[in-house]
C-alpha cells in the first residue's frame, strides 16, 4: 500500500524537506509514502471560489487512480495516535493507497471535501503549511509503529 501526501504549493523550505525525508524514509517496502505537490493557483483578480476550484482540479490530476481520499480540513475528525493507528489497520485491510490531502491558504473546494472519503483535522492551531508534510510523515509512521509493536511510540 502506498500512502500519498497531496499538498497545494510547491516551494517547501529545505529543512522541511529535510525533516519530511527523515521520516519517509523509516518506512516499510510494504507501506511507502509519497509526497505531492500541486501548484497553487495564482490570486490575480480571481474568487477564492475560482481559485479552489483550480487547484481542485490540479489535486484530483495528481490522485492516484482508485485511491482512498482522506482530506484535511479544520472541521475533519480529530484523531489521537491510537485512533489514527486503528485507522492505518483499517486502510491496510482495505487495501487502496491513501492520499492525505491539503489545500492552500485558502482551504479545499467544498466539492472535493464532499465527495472525500473521509476528513481529518490535522491539528487545533494554524499552522505553516510547510509543516504538513512533515507532521504528517511523522503521525503515520508513529501510527505505524503502533499497529507492529515498534518501540517508537510509547504511550
Amino acid at each position: 500500500m502506498r500512502l500519498v501526501i497531496v499538498v497545494v504549493g510547491q516551494r517547501q523550505p529545505a529543512w522541511a524537506r529535510t525533516a519530511y525525508g527523515e521520516y519517509a524514509k523509516r518506512f516499510p517496502h510494504e507501506l511507502r509514502i509519497d509526497l505531492k505537490t500541486c501548484k497553487a493557483e495564482p490570486r490575480s483578480g480571481k474568487t477564492t471560489a475560482q481559485l479552489l476550484a483550480a487547484e481542485r482540479q490540479r489535486i484530483v490530476a495528481a490522485l492516484p487512480k482508485g485511491t482512498r481520499r482522506v482530506v484535511l480540513d479544520e472541521h475533519g475528525e480529530r484523531a489521537t495516535t491510537l485512533q489514527l493507528a486503528a485507522r492505518l489497520k483499517a486502510w491496510l485491510r482495505d487495501g487502496r493507497d491513501v492520499a492525505l490531502i491539503a489545500g492552500g491558504p485558502d482551504g479545499l473546494d467544498a466539492a472535493l471535501k464532499a465527495h472525500a472519503d473521509e476528513s481529518l483535522r490535522l491539528s487545533d492551531l494554524t499552522l505553516p503549511h510547510a509543516f504538513v508534510p512533515v507532521l504528517l510523515a511523522e503521525a503515520l509512521y508513529r501510527a505505524w509503529s503502533v499497529t507492529v509493536n515498534h518501540p517508537y511510540h510509547r504511550g
